[in-house]
């Protein structure tokens, strides 16, 4: 009995702690599924709090992104008022004119005028320059306003094929509105203007016949260096040596002078070319009308006799060989027949009909003289054309 009741009570003993590990796992299992449904809880209201508050924000970041820039592009109604001068620098974009025409108060901010350049397809068009325009205009009407030429404050100076020096120089006081001792001033200043060292500080010729834009702050020595250096890049251009220059500019001076028709132009030049190496006739003299006027001082017209026999260096009736300068300005189609002037042994000319320019050339003073006596019976047939 006792070893039966011993080895029941042994048995007992075994048996009870396993029940008590089986209780602990199931304790713990259930304190584990606690944890993970306040897991879940958790995320969840994180999750619902995330959502609340992208909701709230969303609208508020959309307008700070999208609609505060366009309301900052404040702009003028228009149509403005007064006016204003404003400066367009050369290679300046949309924005950098915006910024200008905001300080000068065209437009009331640079970002609606930014705007407006960009939806204007017609906006690279602008040019540098000088503008007049209104001042609080809208930024849509600015830059049509900077697309139109008459808005466009530039003095324009035509110089003609011909023009004496004193011509260019009037017509540039006149102009810019400068004072003609001013011009007169700057021309006789070879280093401000930039005149080549073969111009011998004349310069007569040097004035290239153009038409030029210029700002209306520029002064006497901006214009006349621009006229200088494009009378350089024609030269240059078409490969004229620096010491040939005076001599190019002189003979196609006297080109333009004694003809009218571009179409003489070449006959004219080779006439000058055979008169300068003749030692028969002409002997070296041009005999050239143009030349006898220029130095007395005129224009155009028929040189008298007093003009004939004045002593002056232009004279090519007394003086041999080319006068000291150029008589007046050329154009490109006059120094072109200079430097190729067509093949010819003509040593004279003489206009037969001062309605038309015709112009008969020869080789013999008989034949030069058949038609000179051509013009006296045009002359003769055209009374009011005389003089």
């Amino acid at each position: 009995m006792n070893n039966l009741f011993e080895g029941t009570r042994m048995q007992d003993e075994r048996v009870e702690p396993r029940r008590d590990r089986r209780e602990q796992r199931r304790a713990a299992e259930a304190r584990r599924r606690r944890r993970r449904r306040r897991s879940v809880v958790v995320l969840a209201v994180a999750v619902a709090m995330v959502v609340a508050l992208t909701v709230w924000a969303f609208p508020r970041v959309r307008d700070m992104v999208v609609d505060r820039p366009s309301a900052a592009a404040t702009d003028f109604p228009g149509p403005g008022q007064g006016e204003v001068e404003i400066q367009v620098p050369s290679g300046a974009s949309g924005a950098e004119i915006g910024l200008i025409l905001e300080e000068g108060g065209v437009v009331a901010s640079q970002r609606a005028f930014t705007e407006a350049f960009s939806e204007n397809v017609n906006a690279a068009r602008i040019q540098p320059g000088t503008y007049t325009l209104l001042q609080e205009m809208a930024a849509a009407d600015a830059v049509a306003a900077l697309l139109d030429p008459a808005n466009k404050a530039e003095v324009t100076i035509t110089v003609p094929e011909g023009f004496h020096a004193d011509q260019v120089y009037e017509r540039i006081a006149n102009v810019a509105e400068l004072p003609l001792e001013e011009v007169e001033a700057a021309a006789a200043d070879p280093a401000a203007i930039g005149l080549p060292e073969e111009a011998g500080g004349k310069p007569e010729g040097w004035l290239a016949a153009a038409t030029y834009s210029f700002q209306p702050s520029d002064d006497a020595e901006t214009i006349l260096a621009a006229m200088v250096d494009q009378t350089v890049s024609r030269l240059d251009e078409r490969g004229v040596p620096a010491d040939q220059r005076q001599e190019v500019l002189t003979k196609a001076s006297i080109v333009e002078r004694e003809v009218n028709l571009p179409e003489y132009y070449g006959h004219v030049a080779r006439v000058i070319e055979n008169r300068l190496v003749d030692d028969g006739d002409v002997n070296h003299r041009l005999q050239m009308d143009s030349t006898v006027l220029y130095g007395v001082g005129k224009v155009g017209g028929v040189p008298t006799r007093e003009d004939l026999e004045s002593d002056t260096p232009y004279n090519t009736y007394k003086n041999p060989g080319l006068p000291p300068t150029a008589i007046g300005a050329p154009g490109t189609a006059a120094i072109d027949a200079v430097l190729n002037p067509p093949a010819g042994d003509w040593l004279y000319f003489a206009t037969v009909n001062l309605d038309t320019g015709e112009t008969k050339f020869a080789a013999t003073l008989e034949e030069h003289n058949a038609n000179v006596a051509a013009l006296r019976k045009w002359l003769a047939d055209n009374p009011q054309s005389e003089g």
